[in-house]
């Protein structure tokens, strides 16, 4: 055999990039039991089949009762209760059924004698109870595509209903290590030879990555028995790995046999260790040629053979670690405790921005959708937006910093683009989202404000809250809000002055939310008092939360999107059609991001997708209104 003479040296990032336009990895799909899903990446979106909790549940050690009956109580005229009668003792998850709607924490009974106790306080509906769906609403995204299953992830999967899911299938890689000087055995070791024991570490590398390896005996250094070896090899295996030959000794064959066998994409790369790389094909798989020096062996497998792994199985292959990032919103917290509050995560403008995830210690989605866990130390009281505050990542930095941020309005479409671009988003409202995108703390705010004056939406908010500076208004979506019942709309709601009757209970948004806006606007329109509505003061973050509310028979109401409705198989009446929009810098209007985001909202893919969820326009989406 001929030394081989010729050795490129090809720009590390150019021989990845052509070699893996080359090998088009697409991966493969299989279906697995969710319990053995840990680390595996999901093939597609995974919805929820059930709500989770999936009965109302005490929140409280207490008393369960009905509130309508505690109206009126007071310190000057508190109210005696019988048990049995009244109400009922409950601890924390027990069942919370009918006739009671309500739970009183035990610290704000007064025990009397035997069987009595005294209120000072009226209850409202369903305070201290835990509401069907309040962690999972059944038909929700528990996790989007292309998404690393974390131990949190299962337990949300297993509490939405999910035994199976789709998962790229874990690719087999072979291993080969080669040279007539290798052996297996420390015992073997003469001088002139060396113990094996790359193959080992590539085989290590392989199991944490997720992969499936299969070592095999050391090849001395024949032509036809590497051959013959490699073959089988290829054919055994979705991707092959030689360690050593892939130089230009007379005995490095490597080389030689892909350019028979196959194809050499490249043969020699710009990166000391690790120069004599070669980058082939057989078959249609990729089979790498690897030095045989140990340093070099690991460097090369790290930026050649791990990313092409990690392609099979869906998986971008991050860097985990803990940073500092500057708090959107005030966190308070007790100086007693040390607290690990759930956040999102985003980059603005050069800074790594946090911003709180709600729900409690029982909300496992709150976990699935953190990228970090923001640390609070005990006697600290808490830190104010714009603090920094240490965090403890849960996502790799490196996908944090490819993401857009959206903060503000709810609704289901985010999903959707979730799905379809690397987006974090916070449901804080509109109102929060203007006030976050003021003081740079995402990238994008999704906002409907309905001016009480005009009927306008949004524009007035914009001039507004960002007076003298350059802002761009993305045009979303048309959407219907109207009042989710129940089918067949038992209650007869056909408007707003339903919801100050005594039989109906009112699922209420936030404040600072567009539909809590819109509610208000259209109250003050027929001259209606909030305080006459039962569950004015009951808020909700999401219009899927307030669709469960109603669809669990805790709410008769509540105001939100035909979407929220519909995916809960509930009735819908239309109140108003609405602008859904999304609201930016002017000079983030050039971020690569933000341009993928207008696309991705103009392309048939997504809109097909959101007309599927039902009740959403498309005229003027991904126009652009200058605001200055």
């Amino acid at each position: 055999m001929e030394r081989n003479t010729y050795i490129d040296n090809v720009d590390v990032d150019k021989a990845l990039g052509t070699y893996l336009e080359e090998l088009s990895i697409q991966g493969e799909s299989e279906e697995i039991p969710v319990y053995d899903s840990l680390g595996r990446i999901t093939w597609e979106a995974i919805y929820a089949k059930v709500s989770s909790p999936s009965y109302n549940a005490s929140a409280m050690d207490g008393i369960a009762v009905t509130s309508k009956m505690t109206e009126g109580a007071n310190e000057s005229n508190p109210l005696t209760l019988v048990e049995g009668v009244d109400f009922k003792y409950v601890n924390t998850g027990n069942p919370i059924n009918e006739p009671y709607d309500s739970v009183i924490m035990i610290e704000d009974v007064l025990q009397m004698e035997e069987g009595k106790v005294q209120i000072l306080r009226p209850a409202y509906p369903y305070q201290h109870v835990r509401q069907i769906g309040e962690d999972i609403v059944a038909t929700e995204m528990i996790l989007p595509s292309r998404h690393k299953i974390r131990p949190m992830d299962i337990g949300a999967l297993i509490s939405g209903g999910i035994e199976r899911v789709n998962v790229y299938k874990s690719p087999r890689i072979g291993i080969i290590p080669t040279g007539s000087e290798i052996v297996e055995e420390i015992s073997q070791v003469r001088e002139g030879t060396i113990i094996d024991s790359n193959s080992h570490v590539f085989k290590g590398l392989v199991e944490s990555l997720g992969g499936i390896p299969r070592r095999y005996p050391p090849m001395e250094d024949d032509y036809d028995r590497l051959k013959e070896l490699l073959l089988k090899a290829v054919d055994e295996n979705d991707m092959v790995i030689i360690n050593a030959g892939s130089a230009a000794g007379t005995k490095d064959f490597t080389v030689n046999l892909i350019q028979e066998l196959g194809k050499v994409v490249v043969h020699g790369v710009a990166m000391k260790p690790g120069k004599p790389t070669i980058l082939g094909i057989i078959n249609g798989k990729p089979v790498m040629g690897i030095p045989g020096y140990p340093v070099s062996a690991f460097m090369v497998f790290d930026v050649f053979a791990k990313p092409l792994i990690l392609k099979f199985m869906g998986d971008q292959g991050e860097i985990y670690e803990t940073t500092e990032a500057v708090l959107s919103r005030r966190m308070v917290s007790s100086l007693k405790n040390k607290e690990m509050v759930r956040v999102t995560l985003g980059m603005v403008k050069d800074k790594l921005v946090a911003t709180p995830l709600s729900g409690g210690a029982g909300v496992s989605m709150s976990l699935v959708k953190a990228d970090g866990l923001g640390i609070i130390p005990r006697n600290v009281e808490g830190y104010e937006a714009g603090d920094m505050i240490r965090v403890e990542l849960l996502k790799p930095i490196s996908s944090i910093r490819d993401k857009l941020l959206s903060i503000g309005s709810h609704d289901l479409v985010m999903d959707v683009v979730a799905d379809m671009m690397k987006l974090a988003s916070s449901h804080v409202g509109s109102m929060g989202g203007i006030l976050s995108l003021r003081r740079d703390e995402c990238h994008l705010a999704p906002i409907h404000l309905l001016d009480m004056e005009t009927g306008e939406y949004n524009i007035s908010y914009v001039r507004k809250y960002f007076p003298g500076k350059r802002m761009a208004l993305i045009k979303g979506m048309q959407r219907n809000q109207g009042f989710i019942v129940q089918k067949g709309n038992p209650e007869g709601i056909k408007g707003c002055r339903d919801l100050v009757r005594e039989d109906v209970v009112f699922a209420n948004r936030q404040r600072g939310a567009g539909t809590r806006v819109l509610l208000d606007y259209h109250l003050k329109m027929e001259g209606l008092e909030s305080e006459k509505i039962r569950g004015y003061q009951r808020e909700f973050t999401t219009h899927m939360a307030v669709a469960a509310a109603v669809k669990n028979n805790t709410a008769t109401t509540g105001l939100g999107v035909l979407s929220a409705a519909k995916a809960m198989d509930l009735d819908f009446v239309p109140l108003a059609n609405e602008d859904y929009d999304f609201l930016v810098h002017g000079d983030s209007m050039e971020m690569d991001k933000i341009k993928e985001f207008v696309q991705l909202i103009r392309s048939d893919e997504f809109q097909d997708r959101v007309k599927e969820l039902g009740g959403y326009g498309f005229e003027n989406t991904g126009e652009i209104i200058w605001i200055e």
